[in-house]
């Protein structure tokens, strides 16, 4: 445990600078990033073990962490998830806290996690769209995410 806050206190943690951002927020946004992963892992009622395995892949390598430390705040975020009460809570976070630039990352994480099962589900549609306007990116950026995945995918 205090391993962890070490890191987090003395390290940038992946492509989110943490210089600006005291403990308690940069925790806050790992949860409100992963509860956002979580909940289009279930947004289509079939939440796999591929969508876990590629959620905690994404945690790592946003926020370089650990195995463990993934796993801590994968469990984490699911309690937050089944307490809240609308994407809001986390999107409002990550909106106030993110460049343009990371909100455009987060997008193509999100599809990355879409796409594990090969194809898109009206709910994943219907929530992608409603976290890239609570986000305040345009349609256009949503577009360019799922088009620049899908083209790393291969699914030209």
């Amino acid at each position: 445990m205090f391993d962890t806050l070490k890191k987090i206190l003395s390290a940038t943690v992946g492509p989110y600078d943490s210089s600006m951002r005291n403990l308690s927020d940069i925790r806050r946004i790992q949860v409100a990033t992963c509860a956002l992963y979580i909940e289009m892992g279930m947004a289509d009622d079939e939440f796999t073990d591929q969508e876990r395995k590629e959620i905690n892949s994404l945690m790592k390598k946003t926020f370089n962490l650990t195995d463990q430390e993934a796993d801590e705040l994968f469990n984490l975020s699911e309690e937050r998830v089944k307490q809240s009460v609308s994407i809001y809570e986390f999107t409002s976070l990550i909106d106030k806290n993110f460049s343009n630039e990371e909100k455009f990352e987060l997008l193509k994480n999100l599809w990355r996690l879409i796409f594990v099962d090969q194809k898109l589900d009206s709910y994943e549609d219907n929530l992608i769209r409603k976290i890239r306007l609570t986000l305040n990116m345009e349609h256009s950026d949503l577009i360019a995410a799922k088009m620049e995945v899908k083209k790393e995918l291969g699914k030209d």
